[in-house]
């Protein structure tokens, strides 16, 4: 991934491309990305189609994902993604723990994007793997009492295979917006400026986003 031509490259496009063959999570509705019309046939247009899950690839989960009768996705407050940002080194090599999260003295209002070793590899064209770097659900509680507006991971869930949903909805009922599936590589640990702007999709439970991000002096 290269750097966004946007202000002199200085911002950083931290989202995986929408593509076949890419993974997903086990179950989701299988992805297809399909032009239906072509110019080149003797069309008017080149017209793509798209089927899939909201959460695939980048995407922004909304607290109905988990809790249900909560808000949508169309809800989100823009703000709630848009700003400054901090990224943490995480050191975890599979759950985070509330004791690695407390050295980095999480701040209420604060948004937060994980990078664990997950930013190592190009995981988005390789198979679905079980032991991603995650939040452990006491993490996910911490995060959620310290008065987080948005936390961000460089995989498909920000909960682990097995403890997902116990991960999710604390953040959620807490009202931190869960951004998953970002690529963090190229994006160093610190301050930073945020832009994640999720697809407004009427009642949805969830939407891919894009998110760019561009890191602030010290």
């Amino acid at each position: 991934m290269t750097a966004s031509a946007l202000d002199g490259g200085a911002w950083i496009d931290l989202t995986i491309g929408i593509e076949n063959g890419m993974v997903q999570w086990p179950g989701d509705p299988p992805l297809e990305v399909a032009q239906v019309e072509r110019m080149a046939d003797g069309a008017v247009a080149n017209v793509t189609r798209l089927t899939m899950s909201a959460h695939t690839g980048t995407h922004v989960d909304a607290p109905v994902h988990f809790i249900d009768g909560a808000i949508a996705v169309d809800r989100l407050p823009p703000a709630a993604l848009v700003g400054r940002a901090r990224v943490l080194d995480i050191e975890a090599a599979a759950a985070i723990e509330p004791d690695e999260l407390a050295r980095h003295r999480l701040r209420a209002g604060e948004r937060i994007l994980l990078k664990t070793r997950n930013s190592r590899q190009a995981w988005q064209r390789q198979p679905f793997r079980k032991d991603y770097v995650h939040l452990s659900p006491a993490a996910a509680q911490a995060i959620a009492d310290a008065g987080v507006v948005a936390i961000g991971i460089d995989y498909l869930s920000v909960g682990g295979f097995d403890s997902g949903p116990e991960t999710h909805r604390p953040l959620l009922a807490a009202g931190v917006w869960i951004i998953e599936g970002l690529d963090l590589s190229r994006l160093p640990a610190g301050e930073c400026e945020l832009v994640c702007l999720p697809l407004k999709i009427v009642g949805s439970d969830g939407a891919p986003a894009r998110a760019i991000a561009r890191p602030l002096g010290a």
